[in-house]
């Protein structure tokens, strides 16, 4: 059948076995399949997006400095360092996996970028010592998986010993009680410059478009391999809520938020990075091999190697993409708060991994996408910015998000057990 005669909503004989996939069907049998999927346990990160709009009504109603302009603002780039740690662990906790050490993982990298491109000391070129902060967290991430895949270490101890290790190793390179200060304004800008107010609307403009694009690209490859394709309704709609959405924010940061004469408005520089790695590292997941073989191995380790995938290279890549992924975090922290020292890094890592439970992927792997990590990120973004405001004891903040977190816990072991799984590790 060619692509111009496949139907848009399949024959009703074929409709029950197929909507189960959520892949084909009306707007209803879309709507019943997904409430046919939470009944089932697959909640995804429904909780975590109600959690953040509940949190933000009550803050909004408690605090009038909640939802102003410059505080949006502040939240975004608050939760951007927050945002890329919590991607860079999802990609070893899809596993089944932990990885403790990327916080000073980013310390360590960090350190030794600002150690050499230091303008008193070696003075290499900011670049390359950007270079070769990256490519040390690619080889620690190789070190990392090495134990855990090869060797066989579970990568809890490999990380918590990396995690104390490091920290030494931080020291040695900048010196007890050291800190430099970030002295590149490439770096600064990251978190603390704007696009020009056009570039937000630019920005809206592709991200659009390369929504309808790869979108009518899974449409023509589906209909040319003959598989039904959804109803067509649903990529508008979400085009449409991605316009909306991507519109009043975009709004929101264009508005001028400065105090004095000097005017600052425009979207962070920092945003359209992250999700430019949202984008990329999504693709990896949703549509290679790579990353079908990372869900596939958190599902079930042992049916994975008996179907002949490479466990040890999977896991391998994995943590490396998860440590140099974190090195990026680190260049947000490092940006946002101008310096570094030799403690820095080294308090982040478990809001990291609670930002990516929170925003649905599974501790017990197989389950979760990289956007659910970013979700639980501006989650406990806002629990942290909103206590601020309300001028909370820093006691509470950390009560109420470990509150959230175990109770996050919670709702994915009671949902695996409801799929039909077990929350007993095999």
């Amino acid at each position: 059948m060619s692509a111009t005669t496949i139907p848009e909503t399949p024959l009703p004989e074929q409709s029950s076995d197929l909507i189960g996939s959520g892949q084909e069907g009306g707007l209803l049998d879309q709507a019943k399949g997904y409430l046919q999927r939470l009944r089932s346990g697959e909640m995804g990160a429904l909780p975590a997006v109600l959690g953040f709009l509940v949190l933000s009504g009550l803050f909004t109603a408690l605090s009038p400095f909640f939802l102003t302009e410059r505080n949006f603002a502040n939240l975004i780039t608050q939760a951007a360092t927050l945002v890329m740690l919590a991607m860079a662990l999802v990609f070893v906790i899809l596993l089944g996996e932990i990885d403790l050490s990327a916080g000073v993982t980013a310390g360590v990298a960090m350190s030794l970028f600002v150690v050499l491109s230091d303008p008193g000391g070696i003075a290499m070129n900011w670049i390359l010592a950007l270079v070769v902060a990256l490519l040390s967290g690619l080889a620690i991430g190789a070190f990392i998986g090495f134990f855990v895949a090869r060797v066989g270490i579970p990568s809890f101890v490999v990380t918590l010993g990396l995690f104390l290790g490091f920290q030494g190793l931080q020291l040695i390179i900048i010196g007890a009680g050291g800190l430099y200060r970030i002295q590149q304004p490439e770096i600064l800008s990251i978190q603390n410059s704007n696009l020009p107010t056009w570039g937000g609307w630019v920005m809206l403009a592709v991200i659009l478009a390369v929504s309808l694009g790869m979108s009518m690209l899974d449409r023509r490859r589906r209909a040319r391999a003959g598989v039904p394709n959804r109803t067509i309704a649903l990529m508008w709609i979400r085009l449409a809520l991605i316009a909306v959405i991507g519109g009043v924010v975009v709004g929101l940061l264009n508005q001028n938020r400065g105090t004095g004469f000097l005017a600052v408005s425009g979207v962070p520089i920092v945003v359209p990075i992250t999700l430019t790695i949202l984008w990329f590292g999504t693709l990896v997941l949703d549509r290679t091999r790579f990353g079908r073989y990372i869900y596939a191995i958190g599902g079930n380790a042992e049916a994975a190697r008996r179907s002949g995938i490479k466990v040890i290279g999977v896991k391998w890549a994995a943590f490396a993409v998860c440590s140099t992924l974190a090195v990026v975090a680190g260049i947000f922290s490092a940006s946002k708060v101008g310096s570094v020292d030799a403690a820095f890094g080294r308090d982040i890592v478990l809001s990291g991994v609670a930002a990516a439970v929170v925003g649905g992927v599974s501790l017990f792997g197989g389950r979760g996408r990289l956007i659910h990590g970013a979700i639980g990120a501006l989650v406990i973004a806002v629990i942290t910015n909103g206590l601020g405001l309300l001028n909370l004891p820093g006691g509470v903040n950390f009560l109420v998000t470990g509150g959230v977190l175990i109770l996050a816990a919670t709702v994915d072991a009671v949902s695996r057990v409801r799929a039909g799984g077990s929350i007993i590790r095999r």
